[in-house]
Formats: C-alpha cells, structure tokens, sequence
C-alpha cells in the first residue's frame, strides 16, 4: 500500500513539476496592457481617537524592462491613475522603442500623494513580432534620516493584444 502512495506521489509531481515550471517562462506576445499597482502612501502607527492612523507618502518609480535580447518592442502608454480610477497623468506622449534589453522609468515624487494608496499604472506595449513580455514593476521607496524602506510591486498583464 505504501509502495502503490509513493508511485502515485511520484507521478503526481510529474505532472505538476512541468506546469509549475512553465509558469516561469510567459508565453511570446506581440503586446499587452499591464496594471502596476502604486502606493503613494501607506498607513502607519496607531490608529487614533477618530479611528485614524498616520500616513507614510512614499516615492514610485515605474521600471518597464525590455526583457528580450534580440527585439524592440514600443511603448505606447504609461498612464497614472488615482485610488478612484481618475488619470492624474500620462508618462509616455509619444509612442518610445526600447531597444533590446533596454530599460526605462518614470518617477513619482514622494510629496505627489494624488494617487493615494490605490493608485496605478497601466502600461500598453506592443511589439511587431511575437518577443518575451517586458518586466513591468514599481518600486517604492520611502527615506527619513538615515533609514529608508523599499518594497516593490510586480505589474500584472490584464489585456494581451492577439
């Protein structure tokens, strides 16, 4: 009975061991819209007499990382949203190439707390040819005398162009 768990164990790894490692690599697109969540500030501390706590503004810098070595793909939008889904800005006006391996940023300042802590990216992209997605995140940053806190938040694809 053992003998007969473990071959079953055995097997079920095998099945799951091929899916779990081709979520790794992402299939080949040709474009996509991805979210990027953005917190312009978190809340910190104790909550006061009023149910309220304190707010920690924290700067964003949006990465959009061209991951393939061997084509452009074109940026065509890095639009930012506020907490209730208003455009606050658009980073990208006009349409940008990255070349391969080619990274690129957009800044969010640390006093700019428009977008609150529900804020986000979308960023579309689109390549002529079928290319690795670009890594999209942001990374937020927050300093105060000699300490700081960095964290970042990993862009999710939401739409991909056929």
């Amino acid at each position: 009975m053992l003998l007969k768990f473990l071959r079953m164990a055995a097997l079920g790894f095998l099945v799951i061991a091929p899916a779990a490692l081709a979520d790794e690599a992402p299939p080949l697109s040709q474009g996509e819209t991805v979210y990027a969540p953005v917190y312009s500030d978190v809340l910190y501390g104790n909550l006061d007499g009023s149910g309220n706590a304190s707010r920690m503004p924290l700067s964003a810098m949006l990465s959009i990382r061209n991951t393939n070595p061997a084509a452009s793909i074109t940026l065509k939008s890095a639009r930012y949203y506020d907490s209730a889904g208003k455009l606050l800005r658009e980073f990208i006006e006009q349409p940008r190439t990255l070349a391969p391996l080619e990274s690129t940023e957009v800044f969010v300042e640390h006093r700019d707390m428009a977008g609150g802590s529900g804020a986000n990216f979308l960023v579309v992209w689109e390549s002529a040819t079928p290319v690795n997605p670009p890594i999209v995140e942001v990374v937020h940053t927050y300093f105060f005398g000699n300490q700081s806190t960095a964290f970042i938040s990993p862009g999710r694809p939401i739409r991909t162009t056929p």
